[in-house]
């Protein structure tokens, strides 16, 4: 897989290395949280636009959400894929160069003529690629047909169709919400992929090894969408190796009354080891149950023991 270069971009562009070095190009635009079957859709078109005309391909994003920027929303503090994976992923779609353009109070003030003229023009952008739902500019102003226009005879835009799956079109937010209620198949659907997070294996508080079930505590790296509180089959990904596993996502109410922010311990499957300090990959597989109180140590043993019987079973062909 060849490396991707990866240039940081801040309005307005004219005069900087990355335009005076920039070579003609197709350009996927977006911000592409998750770059879900949809986006991949977007991206693939350019590449394959950009191999057939001899051209660089390139893919254009944003950091951060324009919407946590303008206060439309805090829930988009977390991503479904922070910005390191979100590059890794272009890569792995083929893309050459990845702009990130960071988007702040002066850059969502631009028009979309300021857009095209300050920022596609300079960067020698000769076929820019977007969904159907594109829009840019201040207050969003610009839609996909406005890029269009606005182009002209020497930037052509292709207008990718919205990608549908059950006859719902396939959407970030869509994926969010399968997250939040507990259906990572869903997500994965969308995804083309199950839905994963990585983190840091840290100390606990050492009480699943004495009951017969060590855990390994996971401190995530990024802010990542967490998916809903419960137990919850899963694929740890570790040092090249998958392993099955079990985790919970909750507060531990079985041993505390005051816990508020929920934590990720997971359960390997048939494994033993020291990775305390690694990195590890949890992918999310199905969701088991809710997470509950237990009223003895005993009767949450024989939940535990049940709950990797299940995950055997759902996780087997994963093996």
């Amino acid at each position: 897989m060849t490396a991707v270069k990866i240039i940081s971009l801040q309005y307005p562009v004219q005069d900087t290395e990355p335009v005076k070095t920039a070579l003609p190009k197709t350009l996927a635009i977006g911000y592409f949280d998750g770059v879900h079957k949809g986006h991949q859709n977007v991206i693939r078109r350019s590449v394959e636009a950009a191999r057939k005309a001899g051209l660089q391909s390139a893919v254009m994003t944003f950091y951060p959400h324009p919407k946590e920027v303008l206060g439309q929303g805090e829930q988009y503090v977390n991503g479904l894929t922070p910005l390191e994976e979100k590059v890794n992923r272009f890569r792995s779609l083929g893309v050459d160069v990845t702009y990130i353009v960071q988007f702040n109070l002066d850059f969502s003030a631009v028009t979309p003529a300021q857009f095209v003229e300050h920022v596609l023009r300079p960067l020698q952008v000769r076929k820019a690629v977007v969904g159907f739902d594109f829009s840019f500019g201040a207050r969003g102003a610009g839609k996909a047909d406005t890029l269009a226009e606005m182009g002209g005879p020497d930037i052509s835009v292709e207008i990718v169709d919205p990608l549908l799956i059950d006859g719902k079109k396939v959407s970030s937010t869509l994926i969010r919400q399968a997250l939040a209620e507990g259906k990572p198949e869903q997500a994965e659907q969308l995804l083309g992929e199950p839905y994963h997070v990585q983190g840091t294996v840290v100390h606990g508080e050492g009480r699943g090894s004495k009951i017969g079930f060590p855990t390994a505590n996971l401190e995530t790296k990024a802010a990542y969408v967490i998916p809903r509180q419960g137990v919850y089959a899963i694929m740890a990904e570790w040092d090249g190796k998958r392993i099955p596993g079990v985790l919970n996502i909750g507060v531990k109410p079985t041993f505390h009354d005051n816990l508020t922010k929920p934590v990720m311990e997971a359960h390997l499957l048939d494994f033993a080891g020291d990775i305390y300090g690694q990195s590890i990959t949890i992918h999310f597989i199905s969701f088991l149950r809710t997470e509950k109180k237990f009223n003895s140590i005993d009767e949450l043993v024989a939940q535990i023991h049940a709950d990797a019987e299940q995950a055997k079973s759902v996780l087997s062909a994963f093996k």
